[in-house]
């Protein structure tokens, strides 16, 4: 059956006053940037957002709506008169179309926003349920929990009719809570805080270290493939790339051992604060579970902390690894972060790093060499990429026309 619009409701937004036409119109940006490539046309009001979409493409821009953060549910709906033979004929051919799938028992629910209509709500259900079930052989009124919702909305401007309610990512459009700076590894948490961010709206760019010849092109290759999964969410993710071989080097050789990791992750901490700066962000994400690894204690988040006052959102800090996998595997980002790719956090990894750092001694190992320069140098060479959905197949195209 052609459906001739996907209606979209909006969940959270609603409870939002003055404030709501700019998260709808940042909602609307959002859909059209995900919708990319596809031949879509949208209209918002207050309440409703509405999709017009090509018959073939249906299920393709259905797909894509679900991983829009700001959307409570969706349905593909028709739009009919304010007749009620015209209501009757199409409400029976969506009946029947979800009765053929196997679907058997049914109920009608109707909300009449528009109060001139001639009928009350429930003369409406009585009507067009009564219609439907002489029509359709076999069907079976359940007023609880019934296979088929036939839902109707009797508004100013027409009846929408609709059977299927699918539901959406919920939380607020990305890019109504400002810009944040995700520190992306190749592994399975940040990722996974980068989503959780995403949900409440922020609009996040991800850095990544990379220190060849210890991490490899396929490395760098994960976190891409990585990013991009975290771009269907929001329609686009830029990714920042930093040359960090010669800090790590210099850590190596002037930081004992069981201090290295410390060291590490301020030199890193303190770069992303520099991107940040540059790009306007106001927070950094990172994937910290605490009492995960050694650096990801208390006594350890204090001393790396040290190094800036930017606000830190640490989205999977209270989470076990069984709810982390659990949630990467929701988004597809587990059997990427799986992959055996080293990284700058798995390299150089002492064999005894400190729990309990002393910051004192941690600012004196750093103090004999000029890491300040180091950083600066770091960050002028970042290599900045925009991922969007498809970026990768794009990749290997262009890799193929050249061979």
């Amino acid at each position: 059956m052609k459906i001739d619009r996907i209606l979209i409701r909006y969940g959270e937004l609603s409870t939002k006053g003055r404030n709501r036409n700019s998260f709808i119109k940042q909602l609307k940006k959002n859909c059209l940037l995900a919708l990319k490539g596809l031949t879509v046309k949208i209209e918002a009001d207050r309440d409703r957002m509405y999709v017009y979409t090509e018959q073939q493409e249906q299920d393709e821009v259905m797909e894509r709506l679900t991983k829009i953060f700001g959307i409570h549910s969706f349905s593909p709906v028709i739009k009919v008169e304010k007749d009620l033979d015209s209501i009757k004929t199409i409400a029976t051919q969506m009946v029947q179309e979800q009765k053929n799938k196997g679907l058997v028992t049914f109920k009608v629910n109707t909300k009449r926003s528009d109060k001139s209509f001639p009928l009350e709500t429930n003369e409406v259900n009585r009507q067009i349920g009564g219609y439907v079930k002489g029509n359709v052989e076999g069907l079976e009124v359940a007023l609880k929990q019934p296979d088929i919702e036939l839902k109707l909305e009797i508004r100013d401007n027409g009846v929408y009719i609709m059977c299927e309610t699918i539901e959406g990512m919920g939380g607020l459009p990305v890019g109504t809570s400002e810009k944040a700076m995700l520190m992306l590894s190749g592994g399975l948490d940040s990722p996974v805080a980068g989503f959780m961010t995403m949900k409440r709206g922020v609009e996040i760019e991800a850095v990544h270290f990379f220190s060849p010849p210890y991490t490899s092109e396929r490395s760098k290759e994960k976190v891409i493939a990585l990013a991009e999964k975290l771009a269907a969410f929001s329609g686009k993710v830029t990714l920042h790339i930093v040359p960090f071989t010669k800090i790590q080097e210099q850590i190596q050789q002037q930081v004992p051992e069981n201090y290295t990791m410390t060291s590490t992750r301020r030199m890193m901490l303190k770069i992303t604060d520099q991107i940040r700066e540059r790009r306007g962000g106001l927070a950094i994400v990172n994937g910290e579970s605490l009492g995960q690894v050694a650096s990801q204690t208390l006594h350890s988040m204090m001393a790396i902390n040290d190094v800036t006052a930017t606000p830190i959102i640490r989205p999977v800090i209270s989470m076990d690894k069984l709810e982390i996998i659990s949630i990467a595997k929701t988004i597809d980002t587990h059997d990427i972060s799986i992959l055996p790719f080293e990284d700058c956090c798995t390299i150089f990894t002492p064999a005894a790093p400190k729990t309990r750092p002393k910051l004192e001694k941690v600012k004196y190992y750093e103090s004999f060499l000029p890491f300040d320069e180091y950083i600066a140098e770091a960050v002028d060479s970042v290599e900045t990429i925009e991922i969007t959905k498809g970026y990768t197949a794009k990749q290997e195209e262009e890799l193929m026309e050249l061979l």
